[in-house]
């Protein structure tokens, strides 16, 4: 059996619409089912974000304002993380020191923190 050149019979089978195990309204259905999943996911991580930011109880939880929340609590934490390694090298404490008791810090106080342990933030 001779095809056209390019073409394959293979190819020419996949291309026909009755060959397919989906039809076009069950792909249809079926994408938007997963982003609606996808979407809801999205919002059950923002929520989760939001409760764990502090003053974020009674506030909207637009995306944006949870986004523009939580930036600017990891910038107020990051800086108090600055400041105390500064008075812990003024005491005469290591870097590896100050890491070490941080961490252990960290994982007492853990926002969030889960059944292993981990801290949230």
């Amino acid at each position: 059996m001779s095809t056209p050149a390019g073409t394959n019979p293979s190819s020419a089978l996949h291309n026909d619409k009755s060959g397919s195990r989906l039809s076009d309204q069950q792909k249809k259905k079926n994408h938007i089912l997963s982003e609606a999943k996808r979407r809801e996911a999205i919002r059950a991580e923002f929520d989760r974000l939001a409760t764990l930011v502090p003053d974020m109880e009674g506030q909207g939880r637009s995306e944006a304002v949870v986004l523009q929340a939580t930036v600017e609590f990891m910038r107020e934490q990051v800086g108090r993380k600055e400041e105390l390694r500064n008075e812990a090298r003024r005491a005469g404490m290591s870097e590896e020191e100050f890491e070490s008791c941080y961490s252990a810090a960290q994982g007492r106080r853990s926002i969030g923190g889960g059944e292993d342990g981990r801290a949230g933030i």
